[in-house]
Order: C-alpha cells, then structure tokens, then sequence
C-alpha cells in the first residue's frame, strides 16, 4: 500500500513516511501531493487515518525532527525544522507544488515553512497552533506531560485511544526533544514575511482546545495575503483522530476548491 521511507530501516521501523498513490483522480488530472507535519505529543503514525483517506494522492508524512525514527536526533528550532521539511518534500516531488497539513507543532513547523520555502507550496490547512504563550495552568499541565513523555507505554496509549494502535510503533519523542519544544513554545515568536505567501492557507481550531490555542488564531489575523479561519465545532486538538470524515473532507475541500468546509464554524 505504500513505500517505505528512505530514512525507515530495520525490522522495527516506525511508520513510513513516503505513501504512493493507490488509485487516479476523479477528474484524470496528475496526481498531486499532500504534506502532513504531525503534532508535538505523537508521531507521523498519527496522520494513519489520513493516509488511508487520501488514495488518489501521494501523501507525505514525515518525522519532524527528533521523534519517530529520528528521536535520537537533536531539535534545534523551527527554522531548522522547516528547512528540513522543505529539503524532504525537494528531495521527493519533482514537478508541482505541495499542499501542506499540520497540526499543533506540526502546524508551527508549517507557518515557517510559508515564511522560508513558499515556492513549494501550493495550499495551506494549519489547525491548532500554538503561536501564544499559554496560561499558568496550562504550563502547569505540559510540565507534567513531560514526566511522562518518552516512554513506549506513552505512544502505545495514545494510539490505542485513537484506535490507531497498528499505526505506532515504539516510543514516538525522546525526552530531551520534548524538553526543548516546550522551551521553544514557552517563547514561540511568528516568522516573518507571512503576508509573501500568496496561496490559499486555512487557520483551523478545535472548539475545544485551550484558550491560548483559539487566541494564537487572532494573532494570526492579518498575516497573509489569502487566508481564512474555521473552528471545527465539538472537536478538541487531535481532530484528525477525533473525527477523521470531517477532518479528511475539510482537508480535502479546501485543497481542491480553496473553500473551508461547510460545517467549520467562522468566528468572525
């Protein structure tokens, strides 16, 4: 069903990050390809159900650095972090541009990769970042989240909840990565040259998340040429998991037609 990654080796490898397309396009046209930058607090097996959605294109879901196969490497900031997604998706499409996903870091990760790389994308669908500092107890809260980070038991938990469990395989972030994120969150500025990027991007959240998480969106505001925000209603920060339909045909909607799906909220 899908090609394993270069960067995968072993018998134990985690989940691939290269998946081929498994059937054309509705409409005969080339096949494209989609992007998918994981959260902080699991690994690229939780795009799982998306890759199963997504047939009629090629997906990507690469290891950020430090997690999955690549947890014994350092994370040295987002910058860095985009350059290497950017290098991943050069080394893997030849022709076109990407349409790219994140979620939470992985949505960070993204708007950097608008500021640094905006050649390679063609559309943006970020949801749940955390472009603001949160409040005092939810500091409290990932403080205790980092006590328990880099255990297999972890990654195992997560997915088993999700029902994903075949998707995981070991422990998805060393702690010392976890550790540094957070540093990096607890300051975490917004990249410049955002409004450069002229492609359609969507600014997603769930209407559940922490409040800093919907305050990051108003901070937001303003920063591209060509943007919009939805709230996914009844949905909490993993909604990729939570609800796969409703994420994988807001996903789809908007890299297809550039319009936010019909059943996410606007704020405004």
């Amino acid at each position: 069903m899908s090609e394993k990654s270069d960067r995968v080796e072993g018998e134990h490898a985690d989940y691939p990050e290269v998946h081929a397309s498994r059937r054309p396009r509705p409409d005969g046209e080339r096949t494209q390809t989609l992007v998918f930058l994981h959260n902080g607090m699991t690994g690229n097996w939780s795009w799982h159900r998306q890759v199963e959605a997504f047939g009629d294109y090629r997906v990507l879901t690469p290891h950020l650095p430090g997690y999955g196969t690549r947890r014994d490497e350092d994370w040295n900031g987002f910058d860095s972090a985009a350059d290497d997604v950017a290098a991943f998706i050069a080394d893997r499409v030849e022709a076109g541009r990407v349409h790219l996903v994140g979620l939470g870091l992985g949505g960070l990760v993204g708007l950097h990769v608008l500021s640094r790389h905006p050649e390679l994308i063609d559309s943006a669908f970020l949801s749940g970042m955390p472009t603001v500092a949160p409040a005092a107890p939810a500091r409290t809260g990932a403080a205790a989240r980092l006590r328990i980070w880099g255990g297999e038991w972890f990654a195992k938990m997560q997915a088993g909840a999700f029902g994903v469990l075949e998707a995981a395989e070991n422990d998805d972030v060393a702690t010392a990565t976890a550790r540094a994120v957070a540093q990096d969150l607890a300051t975490v500025a917004l990249p410049d040259g955002l409004d450069e990027f002229e492609g359609p991007v969507l600014l997603a959240a769930g209407a559940k998340e922490p409040p800093h998480i919907r305050k990051g969106l108003d901070s937001l505001d303003g920063r591209f040429e060509h943007a919009q925000v939805r709230i996914a209603p009844g949905m909490h920060h993993a909604w990729n998991l939570e609800e796969p339909l409703l994420f994988n045909a807001a996903v789809r909607r908007w890299a297809e037609r550039h319009e936010a799906h019909p059943r996410l909220d606007d704020p405004a």
